[in-house]
Parts: C-alpha cells; structure tokens; sequence
C-alpha cells in the first residue's frame, strides 16, 4: 500500500474502531490508521482527518466521523488510498 502525504491510509482492520469511545486522542488514530504520530497530527492539522478541538491545544479525532471516512473515503466520493 502506497502512502503519499495528500491520502489518509485505510485500517488494516475493518473492525478496528469497533469499541472505541467517540473521541480518540490523534496518536490512538494514528495506530489505528498506521501513520506515525507526527503524520496524523498533520493530517489533522490539513482537515484530512475528522478532529475536534478543545481548550489547551487539545485535539481529538471523531471516531465515527472516522469510520466513515475509512469505509466511504472522502466527500468527493473518492475512496481512501
């Protein structure tokens, strides 16, 4: 599987957000989706990956937004790579 800096990776697993809370930290999706912590950050960062942010610089990845970019791809229709 290739991996360029403009696509978000799918999980190896298509069970691997199952039992998750709804929010996850960025490194937890970054295991998840395969990406080094400082890639997921700057997708996060891009608006490739569906986060939230909070006070004190605290962001979190919305695993069901998550999930459905996995399984959908992104909003154009175009399937995650």
């Amino acid at each position: 599987m290739e991996n360029t800096e403009d696509t978000v990776p799918m999980a190896s697993q298509s069970g691997a957000l199952d039992g998750l809370p709804a929010l996850i930290s960025v490194p937890e999706a970054a295991a998840i989706l395969g990406l080094k912590r400082a890639t997921a950050y700057k997708y996060a960062a891009a608006g490739a990956l569906p986060v939230r942010h909070f006070p004190g610089r605290r962001v979190y990845v919305v695993a069901a937004k998550l999930r459905k970019l996995i399984e959908h791809g992104d909003e154009d229709g175009e399937a995650a790579a």
